[in-house]
């Protein structure tokens, strides 16, 4: 999955037969946030007729919210075809919101679907692009003796350490990719000659600029 930078905003405009469709777009990491977010445009925005969005924002421990709203426009015209811009895009954390100014002309429901797919699609196709990936973190305890050539032995291995804290024992974080743990024990059984193993800590998700 891919997202856009943190506090990244984005707005395009298009015209359709006179109808304006103002498109913003937002990161947005929880469903309270979409919601806040598409209140704020409805408010920056209070005499257009529709407000249609489209949001997928993660859960912990579930798959991603998807919701859309069509907001008066026929059924299906344009919620819909928002959210499936965002998810052929393979996009989360994301909010679209398409402010309607209407024209004078019917669209028709095939000309709706058009214009709220492309204004979402104008709207994202400049925004810079991170790559999500899921990690695991490990804590690997060892003696205050040990800590200095255990740490050098993983960082020289290639492991990735974020961190090393000190109290009775040291205790070095580790960060791997979920199906490298059975390396990640096999290395630090070497390190400690059997005497210690890491211990799982949970889940973090990086970032990385695509």
């Amino acid at each position: 999955m891919n997202t856009i930078p943190r506090n990244h905003r984005s707005r395009s405009e298009i015209a359709i037969k006179r109808s304006r469709f103002i498109t913003s777009i937002a990161r947005t990491d929880s469903e309270q946030q979409a919601r806040d977010f598409i209140a704020e445009i409805r408010a920056e925005f209070p005499d257009a007729r529709h407000h249609c969005s489209a949001y997928i924002v993660p859960q912990e421990d579930a798959n991603d919210i998807l919701r859309s709203s069509d907001d008066g426009e026929p059924s299906g015209t344009a919620g819909i075809p928002m959210l499936d811009v965002l998810k052929g895009e393979n996009l989360t954390r994301i909010t679209a919101v398409a402010t309607r100014y209407f024209g004078g002309t019917l669209l028709g429901a095939g000309g709706l679907v058009h214009a709220y797919s492309h204004s979402v699609s104008k709207a994202i196709d400049t925004i810079p692009r991170l790559a999500l990936s899921t990690g695991h973190l490990y804590h690997l305890t060892v003696p205050h003796t040990d800590a200095g050539k255990v740490e050098a032995g993983l960082r020289s291995a290639g492991w990735e350490v974020t961190q090393t804290t000190y109290g009775k024992e040291a205790t070095i974080e580790l960060a791997c990719a979920p199906d490298e743990h059975e390396q990640l024990f096999t290395i630090c059984a070497s390190l400690t000659k059997g005497a210690r193993s890491p211990e799982f800590q949970g889940t973090f998700t990086r970032e990385v600029p695509m």
